[in-house]
């Protein structure tokens, strides 16, 4: 009989502030969020009897490193802010902070998933898929990515 394939989702958070930059809100000033991120990936459980991880399809902690190295780590108490903010307002805050992310982009939730999905996925080994993200910016609001199709299963 065939292995049936399994979904593990693990969960994450970190403090992260940002600015939306021309923005016509008060998302123009920078702001913090407490992020929730939730990972899903899909797989078939390893098939061998005897060995230690018979039964999974990744060990959670595999799970934790990868995405505490790629995304956590980089984005926990960080001022994320676009590229084009003017320089002497990015010198001005280098010269005071130290973790400031420079991005191509609107540092949007939105924006933020797809970047963090690429670097997931760039780090999963061969028998993962990753299916389904989402990152809450607050605790009611979310953006969320799914693979193929974008027809979510969560």
């Amino acid at each position: 009989m065939e292995q049936p394939s399994i979904r593990l989702t693990k969960l994450f958070s970190f403090e992260t502030a940002h600015a939306l930059l021309g923005y016509d809100g008060p998302c123009r000033n920078i702001h913090g969020h407490s992020y929730q991120l939730h990972i899903t990936l899909i797989g078939k459980p390893l098939h061998s009897p005897g060995h230690p991880k018979d039964g999974m399809v990744a060990d959670f902690k595999d799970i934790k490193n990868l995405v505490k190295g790629k995304v956590v780590d980089r984005y926990d108490h960080a001022l994320v802010l676009n590229e084009k903010t003017p320089p002497a307002v990015v010198i001005g805050l280098e010269g005071v902070y130290e973790k400031i992310i420079l991005t191509p982009y609107q540092p949007t939730c939105e924006n933020l998933l797809i970047e963090i999905v690429g670097e997931i996925q760039a780090g999963l080994a061969d028998s993962l898929r990753l299916v389904n993200v989402k990152l809450f910016e607050t605790s009611t609001s979310y953006a969320e990515w799914c693979e193929g199709d974008q027809i979510c299963f969560t």
